[in-house]
C-alpha cells in the first residue's frame, strides 16, 4: 500500500574505509513469493478488503459459479484491450474476476492482487482501507454481476445458481381460504439471539405458525369480515447454492448501541431442508445440503478482521497435518470410536432406531421387549433393568420423546421425530420443536451439529487474506460462540457431484487464453526468481591491493587514494575459493608470483589483517565472507618491504593519551592535550609507560570505560606493567592519563585515585557589565567544579584587563537565557555549591556579593508587575519584615507607612501578605532571588480582617412590588369574572394593576429612581440576570476581628458613610453574601456565628442585600429567588424571596408542594424549572419521572442540592400557571439574545483558534491526534450501462 516509502536505499554510500552499502530492493522489484506447501493462492490486504477477500475465495471455491464465469467468452464479454476505446463495451467486473480465479487456480504465487478488480468497481483508495460488511457485499457483487451480464449467455448466472422463493400463506379458520405471497431471496438471514442454532432458526421462520386471534384478528377477503387465521411461511424453491447470512449485529434500545451477539449458535455440516419446504414428496437428495464454507467475522461491531473455512470440493489444495496432529486425530478417532459403542449401547438410541422402523409407528409395549432381544440378543431385564428400572417405567420417563397409550399397554415415537431427518451422518437422530406450547425440549443431544474429521475425500483450509492453512473438519466448532464466530454460511446441494477430471486439475474448465496468460506468467515468475535468487546471493567484496599499501603506525594504509588502492568484485557466494582467485588473476592481469587472499578490517588504526583463506574447493558462503567483505590482495609476506603480522594477537588499538598542559597552585585552571597512539594489542603495558611517560611519571587507565566520574580513574599498578594492552581491557578509543612527577597532586597516593579530571575541568563564561569600556567583553574561564567563585572573579578582571581595584567592589552574577541578570553568587562558595554548569554565562557587576547569610531581593511597587521597574536589595536573612519594608521604601523613595508586602504568585500576581511584620525573612523561608511587591495599605493587625463592603440590590421597580399571594388573588379573581374568552388576558391585566408598598423601603431609592451613592456600577456585562441586571456599590472597607460575629460584620457595615444615608432599621433587615466573580457567593447566615467559622480569606469581599423584614435563617432554610411567568409573554413578574426549610426532604416533589402552596394553586397545575444564568437556559424540575440513579439504584428520589440541579441559595426558580397557559417554554426574550451573544463568542473563539492552529500547524506535525471513529460509508460498485 505505501509503496517503498519506507524502502532504504544505500546508493548513495561511497567506497570508503568504513564499508560500501548494498542497495537493497524494493518490494516492487521482488518477485511475489510462490506458493506454500497447500499449493493454494491466498489474496492480499489492500489494507481493510479482508471482507472482500473472503467472499472471493468462497466465489472461487464454488465450481459451478466459477466455470459459469469462464464459459462468457471474450465475443460476450469483450476484452480488456479494449477498455479505453469508447465505443467498445467491455463488461470490466467479470473479466476481472475470470483473470483473478485464473490467478488463484494457476498462477505460481503466494497471494493474488485484487487491485485490478477494485478499480473496476470504481474504489479509490479509501475505499480500500475502509471496511464493509460481508453480507452487504454479497448483496451488492451479485447486483453488480447481473447488471454486467445483461445480454450475454450468463444474464441468469445468479438466479441459476442462488435464486430461491419463500412463499407466505395465511389460512382462514373459518372458510379456509388461503392467502399467499411469494418472495424472492438470493440468501436467508436469520435471527442468532436468543436462539441456539440454525435449525431452531428455521423451525422458528418455517414450521411455527403464527395465530391471529383475540383482540388480534385477520380481515379475509373471501368472508369479507374479522376471522381468526394462522400465518405460516415455507420454502417453495430451494436453489442449488444456499447463503445464510447469521444476524449477530444487533442494537440495545436501552444503552442506544450497537453489539455483536457471541453467543453459541450452532449449525451442522449436512442439514435436511424437507421439514421447511412447502413440498416434501420429493426424494431426499433434493433437501439435503453440505456445507462448504463459513466466513468468520472477529472483532466487534464497529471493526474487526474477516476470514473464511473453505472445503476444497475440487481437491486442488495440499491437505497435510503435522505428526503431532495426525497422532492427536487417531487418539480423538479411537475416543469417538468408543463414544459411539457407548452411544448404540444407549438404551435411548435402541428404542428411538426400532419405532422408527416401524411402519405402524405404534406397537405394544411387550413387543418392543421381544425386539430389543431380536436385535441385541439380549432382553431388556437381563441388561438395562438394574439400572434403568423397568422398561414401562423408562418409557414414562421419557415422555418427551415416546408416547404412550391411555392404558400404557402401547408406545409409538412423538410425531416430531417422523418430521425430521438429517442423512446418513444423522441416523436415529431428530430434530425437535423449540415451541413453548410442546412438552419436547430443545436439546443438545438431539441436534446434529457434530462435526467430524474427513476421512478422505475433500478437506478444509482456513483462507486468511495471504495465509493459507489446513484445518480440520472439528475445527468448524470453535466458530459457534465468541467474539470470533461465524457470520455466513455457504450450503451446496448434495446431488451435486464434480466430475472425475475436475478432481485436483486447476486447469479444468479455465478459457484458453487465460491459460496462455498465466503459462506465461509463470514463465516470467519463474525468470524473475531466478534472477533474484542469483542477486541474494551475489555478494560485493572489496579488494585491497598489497602492492598499493603501505604499513604505518603498526597499520596498513593506502599509499595512494582509497579508490586507486581498491577494487569492488561481484561474485556468487555458491562459488568457490578458486573461482575466487580466478577472477582476480583475470582482474589483474599485470600480477605477478604467488597471490594469497587474507580477510580485512578497517580499524580506527587502519587496516589490518586476519585470516589467510585456505582450501580453493570450498564454497565462499563457508568460509564466511559475507556482503562487504574486505579481502587483503598480496604475497603473504611484506608489504612495502615491511614485515606484516596478521591475527587478532597483533591487531593494532588506537587509545587516545591525555596529558596536562599547564599547572596552577591548588590543581585548579588546569589544561589537558590529548593525542592519539597505536598500539599492539601484545604490547606489554611497562612498554607502553616508557614510550609515553617521563622517570619519575605515571600512567592512570580508567576502570570503568566512563570518563564522566573522577572515581573511575586509577593508577596502574606496579604489578600490572607486565600485564598486556589486551589483557587490561584496553580498545580502540580507550583513555590514558600520562602524569609527570609535579602533576601527580591530583592523585590521592593512599587510593591510587584521581582527585580531579577533565571532565570536572572545564570553563565558564563572564561577560563584562561594568561598563568600563565602550563595548562590553567577554571571557572564558578555565575552572573545576571545586574552584571558588572569587579565584574566578580575580582571573576574570585579570583576563578583561580591569583595574584592580574591582576586586573589593564587583560581583559575579548569572545570567539566565532571556538575558535576565540573576542573584548574586557568594563568593565563598564553589561552582559545586553555587549550582553552576560548566559553560554557563555569568555577569560581572558592580556591588558587592551577598554573604552565605545575606538575602539578593527583587522588588516592584504597585498591582502593575508588568510594566513596573524591578529593583534590588541585599538585606540580613535575620532582618524582619517591617526592616526589609523600611529599606525597600527608602530605596524606592516611597513616603509614610501605609504599605505592606506580599510574594508573588506562579502567575506573577501579587500574592499572599507578609502579614506577621516583626518575623524574620529566614522564618518566613524567603529566600535569595525571590521578589517581593510592595501594597499600597496597611496591613490589618493579627486576627483581624479587612473586608471591603458592597452593596447589593436587584434592579426592580418597587413601586411594584408586593405579595405574590395577594398577585394570585387578584389573578384567580380576575380568571372567575371574566368571559371565557377573555380570562387569560384580563387576569394577566388584574395582575399588573395590583400593588402595595412597604413605607421604609421606598427610602432605600432617591426620588429618581437611582442608587443612595454615585460609586454604583450595574452588571449589564453579566449573563446572571433574568429580568433585572444586577447592581453593586461599592461602599468601604470593614477592619474587624475574625472573633467578631456576623451581625458586628453588619452593624459596622452600617456605620459606613454609604449606609448613614438610609434608614436601616436593624442588622436583621440586612442579607450578607460573599462576593464571587462580581455576583453573590455563598449565603451568610446566622447573626451569631463568628466570622473564622465561615473561613474567609484574606480577599474576602462581602455584598450586603437589603431586606424588607427581618431574616433569620436556620441552617435548613434554602432561600430561592422564585418568580411567576406572564400568561402569554415570554417574560416573568418580579421575583420574591422564598424560605424553603429542606429538614426533612428537598426532593421536586416537596418544593413543587412548596410552591404549589406559597401561590394557592393546585400542585398538578403548576410547572417549575431552574435557571441557570450562565447559560441561559433552564431545566425542567419534574417530580412525577425523576430520574433514578442507575449507579446506586435508590429507590427514593435524588436531592435537588445533587446533580444535576445543585440546587442552593439565590437559585431562581420559575413558576408556570397551567390554568392559564399551555406553553412549558421558561425562556426569554434575553434568553435568547444571551444565547445567541454566547454563540457569537464562541464562534469567534473558534475562528481564532482555528487561525492559531494553523499558525502551529508545523509545531504540531509531531503530535498525535486523538483516534476518531470514521463515518460509516455506503458500500457501492460502479457498473456500466450493458442493456
Amino acid at each position: 500500500m505505501f509503496g517503498d516509502l519506507f524502502e532504504e536505499d544505500f546508493s548513495f554510500v561511497s567506497n570508503n574505509q568504513c564499508g560500501k552499502g548494498k542497495k537493497s530492493k524494493s518490494k516492487d522489484t521482488e518477485p511475489p513469493a510462490p506458493r506454500e506447501f497447500t499449493k493454494l493462492s491466498g489474496i492480499k490486504n489492500q489494507g481493510g478488503t479482508c471482507y472482500l477477500n473472503s467472499l472471493l475465495q468462497t466465489l472461487h471455491f464454488t465450481p459451478e459459479f466459477r466455470e459459469a464465469l469462464f464459459s462468457l467468452g471474450p465475443e460476450e464479454l469483450g476484452s480488456l484491450e479494449n477498455i479505453n476505446k469508447p465505443d467498445v463495451k467491455v463488461r470490466v467486473i467479470p473479466l476481472q474476476l475470470q483473470r483473478l480465479f485464473a490467478q488463484l487456480l494457476l498462477l505460481d504465487q503466494q497471494a493474488a492482487s485484487t487491485t485490478d478488480l477494485t478499480e473496476s468497481f470504481g474504489w479509490n483508495s479509501n475505499e480500500e482501507m475502509r471496511q464493509h460488511d460481508v453480507q452487504e457485499l454479497n448483496r451488492i457483487l451479485f447486483s453488480a454481476l447481473e447488471t454486467s451480464l445483461v445480454g450475454t449467455s450468463g444474464h441468469d448466472l445468479i438466479n441459476r445458481l442462488y435464486h430461491g422463493t419463500v412463499v407466505n400463506q395465511i389460512v382462514c379458520k373459518e372458510c379456509k381460504n388461503v392467502s399467499e405471497r411469494q418472495e424472492d431471496f438470493l440468501d436467508l438471514t436469520v435471527a442468532v439471539k436468543d436462539v441456539s442454532g440454525l435449525e431452531e432458526a428455521l423451525w422458528n421462520m418455517y414450521v411455527e405458525e403464527e395465530y391471529f386471534e383475540n383482540d388480534n384478528l385477520y380481515r379475509c377477503g373471501a368472508c369479507n369480515k374479522l376471522v381468526e387465521a394462522a400465518k405460516s411461511a415455507k420454502l417453495r424453491k430451494l436453489p442449488p447454492f444456499l447463503t445464510v447470512s447469521l444476524l449477530r449485529f444487533n442494537f440495545d434500545f436501552e444503552k442506544c448501541e450497537r453489539y455483536k451477539e457471541t453467543s453459541c449458535y450452532t449449525f451442522p455440516i449436512r442439514i435436511n431442508l424437507r421439514p421447511f419446504c412447502e413440498q416434501t414428496q420429493l426424494e431426499d437428495s433434493e433437501y439435503m445440503y453440505e456445507l462448504f464454507s463459513v466466513i468468520i467475522h472477529k472483532g466487534g461491531c464497529y471493526g474487526g478482521h474477516y476470514h473464511v473455512y473453505i472445503k476444497d470440493v475440487d481437491a486442488l489444495g495440499n491437505w497435510q497435518l503435522q505428526e503431532e496432529e495426525r497422532k492427536l486425530m487417531t487418539e480423538e478417532k479411537v475416543q469417538k470410536d468408543t463414544e459411539n459403542i457407548k452411544e448404540m449401547e444407549n438404551p435411548l438410541t435402541i428404542l428411538k432406531g426400532i419405532l422408527s422402523e416401524e411402519e405402524s409407528k405404534q406397537i405394544p409395549v411387550d413387543q418392543l421387549g421381544q425386539k430389543l432381544l431380536e436385535k441385541k440378543g439380549m432382553s431388556w431385564n437381563k441388561k438395562y433393568r438394574k439400572q434403568y428400572g423397568p422398561i414401562r417405567k423408562y418409557l414414562q420417563n421419557h415422555s418427551q420423546i415416546f408416547r404412550l397409550s391411555p392404558d400404557d399397554n402401547k408406545v409409538s415415537l412423538k410425531e416430531m421425530y417422523h418430521q425430521l431427518q438429517f442423512g446418513s451422518d444423522c441416523q436415529g437422530q431428530v430434530l425437535q420443536s423449540p415451541s413453548q406450547n410442546s412438552d419436547v425440549q430443545w436439546t443438545s443431544e438431539s441436534l446434529c451439529t457434530v462435526l467430524k474429521d474427513s476421512a478422505s475425500g475433500s478437506h478444509w483450509f482456513d483462507l486468511n487474506d495471504t495465509k493459507v492453512q489446513p484445518i480440520k473438519e472439528k475445527d468448524i466448532e470453535k466458530q459457534f460462540q465468541g467474539k470470533e464466530s461465524a457470520y455466513m454460511l455457504f450450503y451446496r446441494k448434495s446431488q451435486l457431484k464434480r466430475p472425475s477430471e475436475a478432481q485436483a486439475n486447476p486447469r479444468y474448465r479455465v478459457p484458453g487464453h487465460l491459460l496462455n496468460e498465466m503459462d506465461a506468467a509463470n514463465i516470467e515468475l519463474r525468470k524473475r526468481r531466478m534472477d533474484s535468487d542469483s542477486a541474494d546471493n551475489n555478494i560485493d567484496l572489496r579488494l585491497h591491493l598489497g602492492s598499493q599499501y603501505k604499513l604505518y603506525n603498526g597499520a596498513l594504509h593506502p599509499s595512494l587514494s582509497w579508490k586507486e588502492s581498491v577494487l569492488d568484485l561481484t561474485i556468487d557466494k555458491r562459488k568457490t575459493l578458486g573461482d575466487l582467485r580466478q577472477s582476480i588473476f583475470q582482474l589483474l592481469e599485470f600480477w605477478e608470483g604467488d597471490m594469497i587472499l587474507s580477510t580485512a578490517k578497517s580499524l580506527p588504526a587502519g587496516l589490518h589483517l586476519y585470516q589467510t583463506l585456505d582450501g580453493d574447493e570450498m564454497t565462499l558462503g563457508d568460509i564466511g565472507l559475507a556482503d562487504g567483505a574486505d579481502v587483503f590482495v598480496w604475497n603473504g609476506k611484506e608489504v612495502g618491504g615491511m614485515e606484516v603480522l596478521p591475527g587478532l594477537d597483533h591487531e593494532p588499538v588506537l587509545l587516545n593519551v591525555l596529558r596536562l598542559a599547564g599547572y596552577n597552585e591548588g590543581g585548579k585552571g588546569q589544561h589537558f592535550i590529548e593525542s592519539q597512539h597505536v598500539v599492539p594489542c601484545s604490547a606489554e603495558l611497562s612498554t607502553l609507560w616508557k614510550a609515553l611517560a617521563s622517570p619519575g611519571g605515571i600512567i592512570l587507565m580508567n576502570s570503568s570505560g566512563s570518563d564522566k566520574e573522577v572515581e573511575n580513574w586509577k593508577v596502574v599498578p606496579e604489578e600490572d606493567m607486565k600485564k598486556t594492552v589486551r589483557i587490561v581491557g584496553l580498545t580502540d578509543g580507550s583513555s590514558i592519563l600520562v602524569l609527570d612527577s609535579h602533576d601527580q597532586s591530583l592523585v590521592n597516593v593512599a587510593s591510587g585515585n584521581l582527585t580531579a579530571f577533565m571532565h570536572d575541568i572545564s570553563w565558564l563564561q563572564v561577560k563584562n557589565f561594568c561598563r568600563l569600556e565602550a563595548e562590553e567583553k567577554q571571557v572564558k574561564i578555565t575552572a573545576t567544579v571545586e574552584t571558588v567563585m572569587s579565584d574566578i572573579k580575580i582571573k576574570a578582571i585579570q583576563e578583561l584587563q580591569l583595574g584592580e581595584e574591582l576586586v573589593d567592589d564587583s560581583c559575579l552574577r548569572p545570567i539566565n537565557r532571556n538575558g535576565k541578570l540573576l542573584c548574586p553568587v557568594p563568593e565563598d562558595y564553589t561552582v559545586k555549591e553555587a549550582e553552576l554548569k560548566m559553560g554557563s554565562l555569568l555577569g560581572l557587576c558592580h556591588g558587592k556579593a551577598p554573604t552565605s547569610t545575606q538575602l539578593f531581593l527583587y522588588f516592584v511597587v504597585g498591582s502593575d508587575l508588568q510594566g513596573a521597574p524591578e529593583m534590588e536589595i541585599v538585606v540580613e536573612e535575620t532582618a524582619s519584615v517591617r526592616e526589609c519594608l523600611n529599606l525597600m521604601l527608602e530605596k524606592s523613595g516611597l513616603p509614610g507607612d501605609n504599605w505592606h508586602l506580599r510574594r508573588i504568585d506562579w502567575c506573577y500576581e501579587a500574592g499572599e501578605a507578609l502579614s506577621e511584620e516583626g518575623a524574620r525573612l529566614k522564618e518566613l523561608n524567603v529566600c535569595s532571588g525571590d521578589t517581593l511587591v510592595i501594597t499600597e495599605g496597611k496591613l490589618p493587625p493579627k486576627g483581624f480582617l479587612k473586608v471591603p463592603i458592597w452593596w447589593y440590590k436587584p434592579l426592580i421597580h418597587f413601586e411594584q412590588q408586593e405579595s405574590m399571594q395577594n398577585q394570585v388573588n387578584c389573578m384567580m379573581g380576575a380568571l372567575r369574572v371574566s368571559p371565557a374568552g377573555a380570562s387569560v388576558c384580563c387576569a394577566a391585566s388584574a395582575l399588573a394593576h395590583c400593588s402595595c408598598q412597604t413605607a421604609w423601603w421606598r427610602g432605600w431609592l432617591r426620588p429618581g429612581g437611582g442608587a443612595a451613592s454615585s460609586c454604583c456600577f450595574e452588571r449589564h456585562d453579566s449573563p446572571a440576570y433574568v429580568q433585572s441586571d444586577i447592581r453593586l456599590c461599592y461602599a468601604g472597607d470593614v477592619e474587624i476581628s475574625g472573633e467578631a460575629f456576623l451581625e458586628d460584620l453588619k452593624i459596622q457595615a452600617m456605620t459606613l458613610p454609604f449606609f448613614q444615608e438610609l434608614s436601616v432599621p436593624s442588622p436583621e433587615f440586612l442579607r450578607a453574601w460573599t462576593l464571587e466573580s462580581k455576583r453573590p457567593g455563598k449565603l451568610l447566615r446566622n447573626n451569631q456565628q463568628q466570622l473564622n467559622e465561615y473561613k474567609l480569606g484574606g480577599r474576602t469581599e462581602i455584598c450586603i442585600e437589603p431586606l424588607q423584614k427581618e431574616e433569620n435563617l436556620g441552617p435548613s432554610d434554602l432561600l430561592l429567588r422564585v418568580q411567576m411567568g406572564i400568561p402569554g409573554e415570554r417574560d416573568y413578574y418580579h421575583s420574591v424571596d422564598l424560605v424553603w426549610d429542606i429538614s426533612k426532604e428537598c426532593t421536586a416533589w416537596a418544593l413543587r408542594h412548596r410552591l404549589a402552596a406559597h401561590y394557592s394553586l393546585p400542585v398538578e397545575k403548576i410547572e417549575i424549572a431552574k435557571y441557570f444564568p450562565e447559560k441561559f437556559e433552564w431545566m425542567t424540575i419534574s417530580s412525577w419521572t425523576q430520574q433514578i440513579s442507575k449507579r446506586k439504584r435508590k429507590k427514593k428520589q435524588e436531592s435537588l442540592q445533587s446533580a444535576p440541579f445543585h440546587l442552593k441559595d439565590g437559585d431562581i426558580i420559575g413558576v408556570k400557571n397551567l390554568l392559564l397557559e399551555e406553553g412549558k417554554d421558561f425562556s426569554t426574550v434575553r434568553d435568547d439574545i444571551g444565547k445567541e451573544t454566547q454563540r457569537q463568542l464562541a464562534m469567534e473563539k473558534k475562528k481564532s483558534r482555528q487561525a492559531q492552529r494553523l499558525q502551529n500547524d508545523v509545531l504540531s506535525e509531531g503530535k498525535v491526534a486523538t483516534k476518531h471513529r470514521k463515518p460509516e460509508v455506503a458500500l457501492s460498485i460502479n457498473v456500466g450501462i450493458f442493456r
